[in-house]
């Protein structure tokens, strides 16, 4: 095998709960997380070298990039004396709360790992992962999961109930540091039950889950155009609507695809970057070339 090419899932925030504060200065968390049907494809080739491309992409391919960092780990952990030819094709806004560079990083892991035939386990792929960002590790497991520490105590739910999301990007992102340092500044009002949403998954009960969503970091770290993105979303019938993780990106969950296509055309006048998205069931994984029958 020369080449394999791997999917790399997008993820939304839930709940997203600040509950305290870690040993090294990490915020503890508590979340339900959720990958989605928007994807970044990441082509990973043998080489001797190390080298990553992003095709129409303004993200700098050097070595602080995700992407880098997890091939530097793997093959500082298999002892492989051995690189990649990296090709990312990003489809994620940047900046945006939704995990692209985390969903570069695993979907990294886990193509090197089919790739060189290193058999690492998803443990050892999560315990890297961890050690590039705290969103790696589920990315790796993607589906619906209930996520909590630093993003390192991850709980698979079962799949999210039916549903269809609009996600809208404002015109300027978000640094994560700079939403935690507001938050440690000025507090906030929600604090969304994780125990709640995690209940109306177990129950298959999307309207109970909707009303269970909730992000701490919105009120201090949302851009100036989250309350009229919102507003645009309850206006086509979403059934809930927030920012996801640090932000920027606002979504909204629509029972109907028909009114998750017309919120997603209403937004599409004023934002650039609007996408239509329904739950995905895993995370990053191999799609080519397929993996072989056990049977």
């Amino acid at each position: 095998m020369k080449q394999v090419t791997v999917l790399a899932p997008a993820k939304l925030n839930l709940t997203l709960d600040v509950t305290g504060l870690l040993p090294g200065g990490y915020h503890a968390l508590d979340m339900l997380m959720q990958t989605i049907t928007l994807h970044e494809r990441v082509i990973l080739r043998k080489s001797q070298g190390l080298l990553l491309r992003l095709p129409g992409s303004r993200v700098p391919p050097n070595d602080k990039n995700t992407a880098i960092k997890a091939a530097l780990a793997f093959f500082h952990y298999t002892g492989l004396l051995a690189g990649a030819d990296m090709e990312v094709h990003k489809a994620t806004p940047v900046r945006a709360g939704m995990a692209g560079g985390s969903a570069d990083a695993a979907a990294v892991l886990v193509g090197l790992n089919e790739l060189y035939a290193a058999r690492l386990s998803m443990s050892e792929l999560c315990a890297l992962g961890a050690g590039i960002g705290a969103d790696v590790p589920f990315a790796l497991l993607g589906g619906t999961c209930r996520v909590q520490g630093k993003g390192d105590m991850l709980k698979p739910l079962p799949p999210c109930p039916d549903c269809w999301f609009t996600v809208a990007m404002p015109s300027v992102g978000v640094s994560t540091p700079e939403a935690f340092a507001a938050y440690d500044e000025v507090g906030s009002t929600a604090h969304p039950s994780a125990d709640a949403a995690e209940a109306a998954v177990e129950a298959g009960d999307l309207r109970a889950l909707c009303g269970a969503m909730g992000n701490a970091l919105e009120e201090c770290s949302g851009a100036a155009e989250t309350p009229h993105i919102k507003r645009l979303l309850n206006e086509h019938g979403a059934l809930a609507s927030l920012m996801t993780g640090s932000g920027a990106a606002v979504f909204g969950v629509f029972d109907r695809q028909q009114a998750a296509a017309a919120a997603a055309s209403a937004l599409r006048r004023e934002y650039r970057q609007v996408y239509l998205a329904q739950p995905d069931r895993g995370g990053a994984r191999v799609i080519h070339p397929p993996r072989k029958s056990k049977a």
